[in-house]
């Protein structure tokens, strides 16, 4: 009988993946009887975990992870990095010209919203300083 470490940290994080090396282990058990209170303490996955991965075979038949649904992402990695260094070149350009100047270098098709929405992401906002008085010598005197 194996015995798992009870040290928490060597626990399975929650973005993590469980591999396919470990998911054989866990059918294994549910097919030998093993309830799911014990194949999560001999592997050292959560139960939920566990019981996710049977639930899953019994249902499809197969261990594999799924693809993600939903529409992918319109613009890639590159795209989001060439974004970032065109805004950091010049704060001051207007969505419509970052659209057309990655059209050009890029050859990337997206809209000024989608330009807006992944700014805003990254944490780019279309804001300007708040305009402040000219603080001269008179000015101070008048303050005072």
């Amino acid at each position: 009988m194996q015995t798992a470490s009870t040290n928490i940290g060597e626990r399975m994080g929650r973005s993590q993946e469980l591999s396919d090396s470990k998911r054989g282990p866990v059918i294994g058990g549910h097919l030998g009887n093993k309830s799911i209170r014990d194949i999560s303490w001999l592997l050292n996955i959560p139960r939920s975990t566990v019981s996710g991965i049977i639930t899953k075979w019994e249902q499809l038949g197969t261990t594999a992870t799924q693809p993600p649904s939903g529409r992918p992402r319109h613009m890639t990695e590159r795209g989001q990095r060439m974004l970032k260094r065109t805004v950091r070149r010049s704060r001051q350009l207007s969505a419509e010209s970052i659209a057309k100047d990655l059209q050009t270098w890029c050859g990337l098709q997206m809209s000024t919203t989608t330009v807006c929405r992944e700014l805003h992401g990254m944490g780019f906002h279309g804001r300007a300083a708040a305009s402040k008085p000219s603080i001269t010598k008179c000015n101070t005197k008048r303050w005072m």
